[in-house]
Parts: structure tokens; sequence; C-alpha cells
């Protein structure tokens, strides 16, 4: 009932949302994002993920962007509130480990991003907002040796 009152304006930039959604959702699928990881537990991705789960059992964690690599912290064990508080670096990755990347070089306002493993690897990572100042670090940095 709302949109029957919008302007053709709203109308046209809410159908554009849907479609652009729609395409992105297509991508994702077809470049195998809806997973955690590539699903090679050989790569060097699916060897971190193993040791990543060692190192916390809490299910999320914050991840640290910057010139020297990506750092993630997390709680050591699971809690219900001040996580960001309890938070102890679990894993750091070089820049010749591992990069951040955007897979759709900011083509779509997503949350998703990677971390690009030296072999081509990669583990997905969501962040909490669109487009967030991580997603502007990745877009900012260009992959080092092209991984």
């Amino acid at each position: 009932m709302e949109r029957s009152l919008d302007s053709k304006e709203e109308k046209e930039r809410h159908r554009a949302k849907k479609q652009d959604e729609k395409r992105m959702d297509a991508a994702v699928e077809q470049r195998g994002l809806d997973n955690v990881f590539d699903g090679d537990w050989n790569g060097a991705a699916g060897q971190f993920l193993l040791r990543w789960y060692s190192h916390s059992t809490h299910h999320e964690r914050l991840l640290f962007a910057g010139p020297d690599g990506i750092v993630l912290a997390a709680p050591p064990k699971r809690v219900s509130s001040g996580r960001d508080k309890h938070a102890q670096v679990v894993a750091r990755l070089s820049p010749n480990e591992a990069t951040l990347e955007d897979p759709f070089s900011g083509e779509f306002e997503t949350r998703i991003l990677l971390i690009r493993f030296h072999d081509g690897s990669w583990l997905r990572v969501d962040t909490e907002e669109s487009r967030s100042e991580l997603h502007m670090y990745a877009l900012r940095r260009p992959s080092p040796g092209g991984f």
C-alpha cells in the first residue's frame, strides 16, 4: 500500500535496488561466496579456519586491517556482553600470507569481504554494516603479488 503512494522516482529507485539485490545474490551464489570458505581444507584458508576455532569458542571475531596485515581478535570464550572488552588477539596474518578484498570490487553495497590467502584460497568475513571502513580499506589497497 505504501509503495502505491510513492513518487515515480521513488518507485524506480526501489525497483533498481531490488534488481541490484537479485544481481548480487546471483553473483554470490555463482562465485561460491555463500560458503564460509572456498571448501579446500588443505588450502591455507581451510587450515587457518581449523586453527581459528582452537583459539576461541566465541563465534564472532573483531577484524583489523592495516599495512602490517590482518589482525583477528576474540574473547577467549563465549560471553553474552562486553565481547570487545574481553577480546584478545587470536591471529595475525602478514601481507605476504593474506590480504583483505571486496569480492565485488565495490560494485555492490554488501557486508561480504574475503581474506584471500597466498595460495588463492579464501575465507568469507561478514561485516556488521555494508560498505564498512574495512570495505573502503580493501578497495583502496591493491592485492600485492596478484593474489
